[in-house]
């Protein structure tokens, strides 16, 4: 996200992290209601680990304004059936206009889910895996203003770990911003009416 000061000072407006201000409806109910909460649920944990990854080269808002897309055609984000898309079924979602149609990440997305399941199997949960990297509690920031880190040592780990077990777009900058989706990192601005 690029900017990271707040907005919204006026009368009664609520202050939000600069990203989040603007006439997209969607995007400021995203910052309101997701962006930076913890989700422990590995279903919701999959969902956003596949539109960050479908994010790579593109805004946000594109990816978020296809997500009803994405849940169309990847099950709502069932792994253990994305795991099973055949050949067939993903040259069928290079037809679809709802989500992007990139060759690669779709082929991703599928061996994202399989690697999934395996993590989920060693470690009982996706969710058991990925809070472990910060010992179950949110890393908190309260920056004043400038531009949010695009990565950091937390996301080098994370990344570097994902790779070796087989996911694919999981670089620094991905995972960094999976991370903030999912509240393993908290970065609302300091003042955000969202912030802790």
């Amino acid at each position: 996200m690029p900017a990271h000061t707040l907005t919204g000072r006026g009368t009664g407006a609520k202050r939000r992290c600069r990203w989040a201000h603007g006439s997209d409806p969607d995007m400021q109910r995203y910052h309101d209601e997701e962006w930076g909460r913890p989700v422990h649920e590995d279903r919701r944990l999959f969902e956003m680990l596949i539109l960050e990854g479908a994010q790579a080269g593109l805004s946000w808002a594109t990816i978020l304004h296809k997500r009803a897309g994405y849940r169309r055609a990847f099950a709502r984000f069932d792994p253990r059936r994305v795991a099973r898309f055949d050949a067939r079924r993903r040259a069928a979602l290079l037809r679809d206009p709802g989500i992007v149609r990139n060759r690669l990440k779709i082929a991703a997305t599928v061996g994202n889910a399989r690697a999934f399941l395996a993590v989920q199997r060693e470690f009982g949960s996706f969710d058991r895996y990925l809070w472990a990297f910060v010992g179950g509690r949110p890393v908190v920031s309260r920056r004043k203003g400038g531009r949010l880190p695009a990565r950091s040592a937390l996301s080098d780990r994370v990344s570097k770990d994902l790779a070796r077990r087989g996911f694919r777009f999981v670089g620094t900058t991905i995972v960094y911003a999976y991370l903030q989706a999912v509240g393993v990192v908290d970065d609302h601005a300091r003042g955000c009416f969202r912030g802790r």
